[in-house]
């Protein structure tokens, strides 16, 4: 993070807001000529401050209306009930979002379902059957007020 500048950021916040800006138009939103913007943008690229970039659809148009965060608890913390755990989880498209908590639960999960019997599904057939798990508790979203993965930097 210390290697950008004031130019860097602009590039990013650009960036992060629309990440379909040709390279014309980022250049020109930062005073930049487009040479000298894909240049910085390359740089920006290959470090390590960028993790990747990626299209955002609309949940609900890709039909999934629900959303729902699922705390895990397993009935122990060693490594192979963890291990096996986050194995099945990276199997699982509809679990968005999984992380190792320290607390009451040991992970907390964001999923996304069609309906109510998809959601009773995932957790019959999919995260109460993994070995080590003694508890799912699911709280279910009424509306997203918001969502953002834009970092201010």
């Amino acid at each position: 993070m210390n290697e950008i500048d004031v130019r860097d950021v602009q590039i990013l916040n650009a960036l992060q807001g629309d990440g379909r800006l040709s390279n014309a138009e980022l250049a020109e939103k930062v005073n930049l000529s487009p040479s000298a913007c894909l240049r910085r943008l390359h740089l920006l690229m290959q470090g390590d401050l960028v993790a990747g970039t990626h299209l955002v659809l609309d949940q609900r148009a890709a039909g999934y209306p629900g959303t729902a965060y699922v705390f895990i608890t397993l009935d122990g913390q060693d490594r192979k009930k963890l291990d096996a755990f986050e194995a099945k989880v990276n199997l699982v498209p509809q679990i968005q979002e999984c992380y190792l908590l320290a607390g009451q639960s040991d992970y907390l999960l964001r999923v996304i379902f069609r309906d109510m019997a998809d959601l009773e599904r995932l957790h019959s057939e999919v995260l109460t059957s993994v070995p080590g798990v003694s508890r799912v508790q699911s709280t279910l979203t009424l509306r997203t007020v918001k969502r953002t993965a834009r970092l201010p930097l």
